[in-house]
């Protein structure tokens, strides 16, 4: 594991202007920076949810959307969620393309701040993960019409930017004919 990972700081236009040490980062007054959000789908129309690990620093604990992650310099959305696919989940050889752009800001119960300009990313994938510890806590294969239907219901098991997401995900994915009754 990396001793030191950096982040991209950006401004309002996301022009970078400057790296920091991901740990030093994340405080009660974070500044913006860059990240990416993937959401996993399987060939059954399901998502791969996360339960963060307890030992997360932001919103430990939480259900997400699979991998969620920060852009090295020089790095793309689709490069560091490939990346991080691989080192939180154990997952390959997956094609991951860009969906969506998203902006958030949000504080965790112990006023830790997320705020960052997080592009959506897909990508899909039939088989189960190998998640790092370090990571996730629990993994879970959800049929995507179930989680929307969950999120809306009982929001506060998951993360407020996986709840956001889905919406934007919902609206942008295409529809499979089974669905549209």
């Amino acid at each position: 594991m990396q001793s030191e990972e950096l982040v991209v700081l950006v401004d309002n236009n996301n022009n970078p202007i400057g790296t920091a040490e991901k740990d030093t980062v994340h405080t009660t007054d974070t500044p913006l920076h860059r990240a990416f959000s993937l959401f996993i789908f399987n060939s059954h129309n399901q998502v791969l949810l996360t339960k963060r690990a307890s030992s997360k620093k932001t919103f430990p604990g939480v259900w997400t959307n699979t991998v969620c992650g920060h852009l090295a310099p020089e790095e793309t959305p689709v490069a560091a969620a490939t990346r991080r696919l691989q080192e939180e989940l154990g997952i390959d050889g997956v094609t991951i393309t860009d969906l969506a752009p998203y902006r958030y800001r949000f504080a965790d119960q112990n006023g830790i701040v997320e705020n960052e300009i997080c592009p959506i990313v897909i990508g899909y994938f039939d088989g189960d993960p190998k998640p790092n510890p370090e990571e996730a806590d629990e993994w879970k294969w959800m049929g995507w019409d179930e989680f929307l239907l969950d999120i809306e219901r009982n929001p506060a098991p998951y993360s407020p930017w996986s709840r956001q997401e889905a919406e934007i995900v919902r609206k942008k994915l295409p529809r499979k004919d089974s669905e549209t009754h």
